[in-house]
């Protein structure tokens, strides 16, 4: 099918439940569970997207043809695309390939009962960039965890969004066979949220919340995440008019614990009750700092980064650009930027925080005072000239539109702005 020709657009949404992941005859994965609930889910939640859907489930597939058959065919859809996978995932010994196993793959007999992992990739390399979304919640099994770890993803095709995870071999059973905690965490969120937030943000709370064993794959990897440049025009739209049409009931993590600006992102507690306006907070366990906040603190400083940037941009477009929650939202990143040691930007960020804030509130509010010293914090940690002068003079002007700031704050960045321009840096050029 050509999927740029003439015709009605329709959507597909395609499940498959492969084998489940066992140890010591204990379920930690099953995949029958999680088809079984998301297929409740409305195809429309499901895609953010309101064109005419074909659902299609497979569950307990023996024959790999047939599943051959099932993505060829929904990748013929002209429309947007979503394919969830969900089970055990495993590798042939001899010729270290990996598959996706389905009910009845054995170790021994992996090439003629399981899915080769590139034939996912094979199917979907034709389809056009920005209509293809892939959800998967596996496990690796001993055999596929070895060749996951050397590879540090799972490649699928350019053009599709991944997300996911991939739990590694021997991991505490979670559940007895219930529905796992990355896809019930993605439900839970779909079915809540008044406005339907895009697919990495869905990811990041997911993933936030899963309870994910230590050494877990979550994809998209940073690196991954930091190639992309953002959705492309027709996934805007299409969540744009989604949007004007989800009446559900449930609103982003918005309430939560202040930054301070010049210590480390607290792990966030239990979000309250209520926040002020009266607005229902989630519970802690959809919180999103936490995982943003481990991810930082273990050092992957840019997955962190991009993450918050887009809840950023989700409150924003939700709240509005000077509301409480996007500002937040930008507090956090500024804090994340100061944990990775990029100060230019954690004291830029500062200082575009409180701008907003001074316009909101004359600039007499506490947060508004908070951002700007957080702003000197990280300007006081920089050491090249040129970033000194620069920033500098950005920070005074700010600083001096403060009437509320403590005045040595504002002696500090001119002394020592006065310093460095002494010290024979030419003054930067005005833009």
């Amino acid at each position: 099918m050509d999927l740029n020709g003439p015709g009605p657009r329709r959507g597909h949404v395609l499940l498959i439940a492969g084998d489940v992941a066992v140890r010591r005859r204990a379920v930690q994965l099953a995949p029958s569970a999680n088809l079984a609930a998301l297929a409740m889910v409305p195809a429309s939640v499901l895609l953010g997207s309101e064109v005419p859907t074909d659902t299609v489930c497979l569950d307990g597939t023996r024959d790999p043809n047939t599943v051959l058959a099932r993505l060829r065919s929904a990748a013929a859809a002209p429309g947007p695309l979503l394919v969830y996978l969900s089970g055990r995932l495993t590798a042939d010994r001899r010729g270290r390939r990996l598959y996706f196993a389905l009910a009845g793959t054995t170790a021994s007999a992996v090439r003629y009962t399981a899915v080769p992992w590139e034939w996912l990739g094979g199917e979907l390399r034709r389809r056009p960039a920005g209509l293809t979304t892939l959800l998967l919640d596996l496990a690796a099994d001993r055999d596929a965890w070895p060749l996951l770890q050397e590879s540090g993803s799972l490649p699928v095709s350019p053009g599709a969004q991944v997300y996911g995870v991939v739990c590694p071999p021997g991991f505490a059973a979670g559940g007895d066979g219930t529905v796992s905690g990355y896809t019930r965490q993605w439900i839970d969120q779909l079915r809540r949220s008044p406005v339907r937030p895009s697919d990495v943000q869905l990811h990041a709370l997911a993933a936030g919340a899963a309870g994910l064993p230590p050494g877990a794959l979550v994809l998209p990897t940073a690196r991954e995440l930091g190639m992309r440049t953002g959705p492309v025009p027709q996934q805007q739209q299409q969540q744009h008019d989604h949007q004007q049409q989800q009446q559900q009931s449930l609103r982003p993590a918005d309430g939560g614990p202040q930054e301070h600006p010049t210590r480390p992102v607290p792990r966030p507690g239990p979000a309250p009750d209520a926040v002020p306006g009266g607005e229902p907070a989630v519970a802690s366990g959809g919180d999103p700092r936490p995982y943003i906040h481990a991810l930082a603190s273990s050092g992957r400083h840019g997955e962190a980064a991009l993450l918050a940037r887009a809840w950023e941009e989700y409150a924003r477009g939700v709240y509005g650009g000077s509301s409480a929650q996007a500002m937040e939202w930008a507090e956090i990143r500024a804090d994340l930027a100061r944990m990775a040691g990029d100060f230019v930007l954690a004291a830029r960020l500062w200082m575009g925080a409180c701008r907003v804030r001074l316009a909101g509130t004359g600039g007499d509010g506490p947060e508004a005072l908070a951002a700007a010293a957080g702003a000197v914090y990280c300007w006081t940690r920089l050491g090249e000239r040129e970033a000194v002068v620069e920033v500098g003079m950005e920070l005074v002007a700010v600083l001096r539109a403060l009437p509320g700031l403590d005045p040595r704050y504002l002696e500090l960045a001119r002394a020592r702005l006065s310093a460095w321009e002494e010290s024979g840096l030419p003054r930067p050029a005005r833009t």
